[in-house]
C-alpha cells in the first residue's frame, strides 16, 4: 500500500490527473471530489447491530464512531479540494456504518504507520483505510471484511482482449505490472506455468508513473497493465480509455479480503459485520461501490474474523 502524508496526497492526485491528461474538475465531476459531503449515501440505524454492541465497550467519544483513515489514492480514499476533507469509497464506507450504529461519523486521516498503535490503544474504534486480513494482523486486532482486495487486468478500451481469467490468457502477451509487489510475483508465477506448458512467454514491463503506463496502453507498446484494481477503476472511469477484463485475488491463490478493523476481543467486529450486512441487503453498499467504480471488489456477505492470508 502507498503511504501519504496530506501533502504528498495531493500531489500524488495531481501527478494521476496529469498523468491521465485530465483536470481536477473532469475528475471531480466524475466522482464528487469536493468537500461537500451533504450527498454522500446515508443509511438508517440497524437496531440489531445496535444491540449487538456490548455494555462493555465505550466508544472514543459518546454518540461518535471515531475512524482512523489514511488518504492514500483515489478512488479508495484522497483529499477533496479543500485539501483537508477525506473522500473516497472508504470514508462513505465508514460513514455508512455509523448510521447504522446509530452515531455520528468522526473521521481522522492518520499515517499508514500510525493506525495498528491508535486502534490497539483505543485512541480510534476502528481503521476502515484498505486494511488486507492476514493471519498475523488477526493475532492483535479482529475484522469485519467489506471488500475483495482485488488486482486488475486493464486493457486498451477498444482491445480484443476480451477476458483474462487464467494464466494461459496472457500467454504472449506484453504486461504492465509493479516491480517488487504481489502482482509482479502473481504474473512472474503465471509466466512460469505457460512457459512449463510450452506457450509463450509473458514481456513483463516496468514503467515509474502512471503517465509512461497509459501512454504505452494506448500506444500499443504494452497490451495490458496488471495492477491494484481500485486505482486503475478510477482511471478507467475518468477517461474511458480503458477497460477491467479480468481480476484476481491480491492474495493470489488464496483469496484475499479488506475489512473493517477494530481492537482484539473489543466485542465491535460483530456489530459492524451485523451493519455492513444490513448495507449489502438493502443495496446502500453496491450504491458506494458503484459510484466509486468499485463493483469488482464487491463482496456478497461480510464475516467476522475469516481466514487470513498466511505468515510468510
Amino acid at each position: 500500500m502507498k503511504i501519504f502524508n496530506t501533502t504528498k496526497s495531493l500531489v500524488a492526485g495531481v501527478v494521476v490527473l496529469a498523468a491521465l491528461g485530465l483536470g481536477a474538475a473532469q475528475a471531480a465531476e466524475k466522482f464528487d471530489l469536493s468537500p461537500d459531503t451533504s450527498n454522500r449515501v446515508r443509511a438508517e440505524k440497524n437496531e440489531a447491530a445496535v444491540k449487538a454492541i456490548p455494555s462493555s465497550f465505550k466508544f472514543v467519544t459518546p454518540g461518535k464512531f471515531t475512524v482512523a483513515i489514511n488518504a492514500w489514492d483515489p478512488p479508495i480514499a484522497t483529499y477533496a479540494s479543500d485539501a483537508k476533507t477525506v473522500v473516497g469509497a472508504d470514508p462513505d464506507i465508514a460513514s455508512l456504518i455509523a448510521d447504522s450504529l446509530g452515531l455520528e461519523l468522526e473521521l481522522v486521516s492518520v499515517a499508514w504507520a500510525d493506525w495498528p498503535l491508535g486502534v490497539a490503544s483505543g485512541k480510534y474504534d476502528a481503521v476502515i483505510s484498505n486494511v488486507t486480513v492476514t493471519e498475523e494482523r488477526k493475532e492483535k486486532f479482529d475484522f469485519s471484511t467489506y471488500r475483495k482486495d482485488v488486482l486488475g487486468f486493464y486493457v486498451k478500451s477498444d482491445s480484443p482482449i476480451g477476458a483474462i481469467k487464467e494464466p494461459k490468457d496472457v500467454a504472449g502477451l506484453k504486461v504492465i505490472t509493479g516491480a517488487g509487489t504481489n502482482q509482479e510475483k502473481i504474473i512472474l508465477a503465471w509466466d512460469k506455468e505457460n512457459i512449463a506448458k510450452g506457450l509463450k512467454p509473458i514481456e513483463v514491463q516496468y514503467y515509474d508513473d502512471a503517465a509512461a503506463s497509459q501512454l504505452a496502453i494506448q500506444s500499443g507498446r504494452a497490451d495490458v497493465e496488471f495492477n491494484p484494481n481500485a486505482t486503475l477503476a478510477y482511471s478507467a472511469g475518468i477517461t474511458g480509455k480503458t477497460k477491467l477484463v479480468g481480476t484476481v485475488s491480491g492474495g493470489w491463490p488464496l483469496t484475499a479480503e479488506i475489512a473493517v478493523t477494530t481492537r482484539k476481543g473489543s466485542g465491535l467486529a460483530d456489530p459492524v459485520t451485523i451493519a455492513l450486512n444490513g448495507l449489502i441487503k438493502d443495496g446502500k453498499y453496491a450504491e458506494v461501490l458503484k459510484h466509486w467504480s468499485l463493483a469488482a471488489e464487491a463482496i456478497d456477505k461480510s464475516l467476522s474474523n475469516p481466514p487470513g492470508l498466511p505468515k510468510s
